[in-house]
């Protein structure tokens, strides 16, 4: 297909009177990723659930190969995988019970064995859905996903509570729909997952874009450029009050216990004044690295450090 798998256009969606999506457009292109980060509360699901048409958005254009979800929603669904965060699986079902009865819905459907086998989920289908782990769950939610060859996925946090092994066969499942020509679109509080893995990524926070572009662009480091560069600094004992003051003066220095970090893009001279502050107050250093700017940095950066 030629149209587009996914454009959203200022899209706005509200529960009662709170808003939770307000003039979100993002699309999302054949053969590439992309991550839709932000804080817990941001409206990423929201958005995802509107684009899949489980929501009717209060305002905005939705199109999926250009069909609208909601009205076209039956020929949609077969473009469409959705992977959402509540998984909706049948508690008292087996795995390949469930991915059986969804391949039956569609008419070209992948193969249950090979999917559940590439997922590792054949060594727990002997066992109900209830009595899976989360991240075992999130396996079969992703198969659910897969199991009719979409063009188009949305995958709302993939990988939460998966281990290191089933990670590494999700990355590979997400590198290999996209050589397949496959458009994704990723939501996840990784920032180390989405800056390896996302073509193109939207920051929202409070239901709005705030950010977007390549992690490239984000970070600086388009067409070659050097990073931004921090320093962590680790010191031996904590840090003493009149130290934070005179630190906190600087205005780059950000301190959790007894590691500060430093934006060192002014220059070194930031550095040289720091360490003078610790020395007079008789602080003793017991590390210095330095690292440069990197997703998570830029996120924290546009929706701050506070608990949410």
């Amino acid at each position: 297909m030629s149209t587009l798998p996914l454009r959203i256009e200022r899209l706005a969606l509200s529960y009662g009177g709170s808003t939770a999506v307000e003039d979100v457009s993002l699309t999302a292109e054949a053969g590439r990723v992309h991550a839709l980060l932000g804080p817990n509360g941001a409206g990423k699901s929201s958005t995802i659930a509107c684009a899949a048409g489980l929501r009717d958005p209060r305002s905005g254009s939705i199109r999926i190969f250009g069909l609208d979800p909601r009205t076209d929603h039956t020929r949609t669904a077969e473009l469409a995988g959705v992977m959402l965060q509540d998984g909706g699986l049948p508690m008292s079902a087996r795995p390949l019970a469930v991915l059986r009865h969804l391949a039956r819905l569609y008419r070209d459907p992948a193969d249950v064995d090979a999917l559940a086998e590439r997922l590792g989920i054949t060594g727990f289908a002997s066992r109900s859905i209830r009595r899976l782990s989360g991240g075992q769950r999130q396996r079969v939610a992703l198969a659910a996903a897969l199991v009719g060859r979409p063009r188009l996925v949305f995958l709302d946090e993939p990988t939460a509570g998966l281990d290191p092994q089933a990670r590494l066969a999700v990355d590979a499942v997400v590198e290999e729909l996209r050589e397949e020509g496959t458009a994704i679109v990723l939501t996840t509080h990784d920032m180390a997952d989405a800056e390896r893995l996302a073509d193109c990524v939207t920051v929202i926070d409070h239901g709005r874009v705030i950010a977007h572009g390549t992690v490239a662009s984000l970070t600086g480091t388009a067409d070659g450029a050097a990073p931004g560069r921090t320093a962590t600094i680790v010191v031996e004992d904590g840090i003493a009050e009149e130290a934070l003051i005179d630190l906190a003066e600087e205005g780059i220095v950000h301190v959790d216990g007894a590691v500060i970090t430093v934006d060192c893009a002014p220059g070194v001279d930031a550095l040289h004044r720091i360490a003078g502050v610790l020395a007079a107050h008789g602080t003793a250093v017991r590390s210095v690295g330095f690292r440069g700017k990197s997703l998570a940095d830029v996120f924290l950066e546009l929706t701050g450090r506070s608990l949410r």
